[in-house]
């Protein structure tokens, strides 16, 4: 196993700048996921660690020792792809073994690597067969077992289970967790689904146009993100964003005008502003719940009934588009109008530039 450190890693393709400076340390024994929208450079990303492209400039350092020129087949890890790369005309054990008999390592101890990789992924009845007739779930085993055979340094994951039907890819996530600790490997995983690196992470680390946004343990994004990109893309469904202004109070006492009415703002050091400062207030449809006639008004377009949850999403009188999402199941219907508030202390306060000032209290 091994400790990561990337120090002002940048990539380009001719003029085209695709990394703008990474700097990210990663554990022993982590599992840190790469995350963010297509084209944010996170495969990039994981391409230059695992050595198969090479870096602009910066270092990329392994156990204390710098592997930025080292060819990927030296640096010891190992990569799972999307597409699972099995060789069709090979039994699966065959697969497991190939990389290993090409070490010219002892048949003995290929055959209990092999075993043991089988006995961990649930494999063993399997090994006999040709990936033409596995399920795509095993099919993404046996490629993760034949990575548990070479004993890497770092497991290397590539969107692994996009190519997975549902249900299979909630499976997969259960299983590759139940690995990860079973192994106490150090393993990266990139995603575009943030569900995924909600589920599955020790660290995040959620990347936009090629740089950093935030680092941190799931939750800590999602109660605290430093931003309105973070807070929009952690969480699903997505977080709620109202337009809103500072404003004056009677008392003395600056609160937030939005939609009509006056919200109270947390009063912490440093997070006095102007009078009449446009502002963002975020808030994620879980921390809505219904209200009075005192509230805001909200006509309702959709409902989506899941059994347990309940999403209802309308718009307010000013045309913001609005998520709520209800334990248990509900009568509202499409077409009819209903008030809601935000539940206390679960708002966020975003300035223009898109930074996060405060989290603030409700009414």
């Amino acid at each position: 196993m091994a400790n990561l450190s990337l120090h002002a890693v940048r990539k380009s393709f001719g003029q085209q700048a695709i990394l703008h400076g990474i700097d990210l340390d990663i554990e022993d024994g982590e599992f840190v996921v790469f995350v963010g929208p297509s084209g944010c450079g996170k495969s990039t990303l994981l391409r230059l660690i695992s050595g198969l492209d090479e870096v602009s400039s910066g270092d990329i350092v392994l156990d204390g020792k710098t592997v930025t020129q080292v060819t990927a087949a030296e640096r010891g890890l190992t990569m799972v792809f999307q597409n699972y790369a099995l060789y069709p005309h090979m039994s699966v054990y065959q697969n497991l073994a190939f990389g290993l008999e090409n070490t010219r390592m002892k048949k003995a101890d290929i055959e209990q690597r092999v075993h043991k990789a089988a006995e961990l992924l649930q494999l063993s009845q399997l090994l006999g067969r040709k990936p033409r007739q596995l399920s795509g779930g095993q099919r993404q085993r046996v490629a993760i077992g034949r990575s548990i055979t070479r004993k890497p340094k770092i497991f290397l994951f590539d969107e692994p289970l996009s190519n997975l039907d549902a249900e299979l890819r909630v499976q997969m996530r259960i299983e590759l967790s139940k690995l990860h600790k079973d192994l106490g490997a150090t393993m990266i995983y990139v995603t575009h689904d943030q569900v995924e690196a909600m589920t599955m992470a020790d660290k995040i680390v959620v990347l936009r146009d090629g740089r950093v946004e935030q680092v941190g343990r799931p939750l800590d994004l999602y109660n605290a993100p430093v931003n309105r990109f973070v807070a929009g893309f952690i969480g699903s469904p997505r977080m709620n964003f109202i337009s809103a202004t500072v404003a004056d109070g009677q008392d003395g006492q600056q609160h937030i005008s939005a939609e009509g009415l006056a919200l109270p703002r947390l009063r912490s050091p440093g997070s006095q502003l102007a009078a009449q400062t446009p502002v963002t207030i975020g808030i994620r449809p879980e921390h809505l719940v219904l209200g009075t006639d005192q509230d805001w008004p909200l006509r309702v377009d959709v409902v989506e009934h899941l059994g347990n949850t309940s999403y209802v999403h309308g718009k307010l009188p000013s045309g913001t588009a609005l998520s709520i999402a209800l334990n248990d199941q509900t009568d509202i219907t499409s077409g009819s109008s209903i008030f809601i508030k935000p539940m206390a202390g679960r708002m966020h306060l975003f300035l223009s530039t898109g930074m996060e000032v405060a989290v603030m209290p409700s009414q």
